[in-house]
């Protein structure tokens, strides 16, 4: 039951956002008492907490699967950050939103699992792209990776889009994929055009 409750907990918070959720509309699809949630979980906070845990572990799921392809670092990069951004944007962005301005705390603590299990696997990534001579010899890999993840995170939860009622794809093609052509080589920048974004 445990396990149902986090699920369809997660689902609620993505589609509706979390700050107008309350236990009770949690609770609607699963025909269960709020007491029943409060058996296994003290607070809301603590209910979105086990979410946040399943949601950044499919996560990592679909990464290890991204990774363990044999394609070439930029390829891998460009699917990596493009399934991601599918996932976020097929959310409600008040979920991404009351998050960060609610329960920074919580945000703060699942970007931290997730750096931890994601950022060592990406800046070798990156590595093996300049050695491979896809990205430029002098780039630097935790500072490049880094820069993609705040262009990324403004896109995807920064305030400044949170209004963009246009498709999300010409955002990520414009500043995301822009910075990461900026980190190739000629030889990189050929692999990104063979490899174009057809999402509108």
């Amino acid at each position: 039951m445990k396990e149902k409750i986090i699920k369809v907990a997660l689902e609620r918070f993505m589609q509706h956002g979390i700050r107008n959720m309350t236990i009770m509309k949690l609770v609607e699809p699963l025909g269960i008492s709020t007491k029943t949630v409060y058996k296994y979980f003290r607070s809301k906070e603590e209910l979105l907490e086990e979410c946040l845990q399943l949601l950044y572990t499919g996560y990592f799921n679909e990464f290890n699967l991204i990774m363990g392809n044999p394609a070439n670092p930029i390829a891998k990069l460009l699917t990596l950050f493009r399934t991601t951004l599918e996932k976020d944007f097929g959310m409600n962005r008040d979920f991404f939103h009351d998050l960060n301005y609610y329960y920074p705390e919580l945000q703060n603590a699942a970007i931290n699992r997730v750096s931890e299990r994601y950022g060592s696997v990406l800046v070798q990534l990156i590595k093996n792209g300049v050695n491979e001579g896809y990205f430029n010899k002098h780039l630097d890999p935790q500072l490049a990776l880094k820069g993609i993840g705040i262009l990324y995170t403004s896109i995807t939860r920064g305030e400044e889009y949170r209004d963009y009622k246009e498709s999300p794809y010409p955002l990520f093609s414009n500043l995301v994929e822009v910075y990461i052509r900026g980190m190739c080589t000629l030889k990189g920048i050929t692999e990104i055009e063979n490899n174009p974004y057809h999402q509108n």
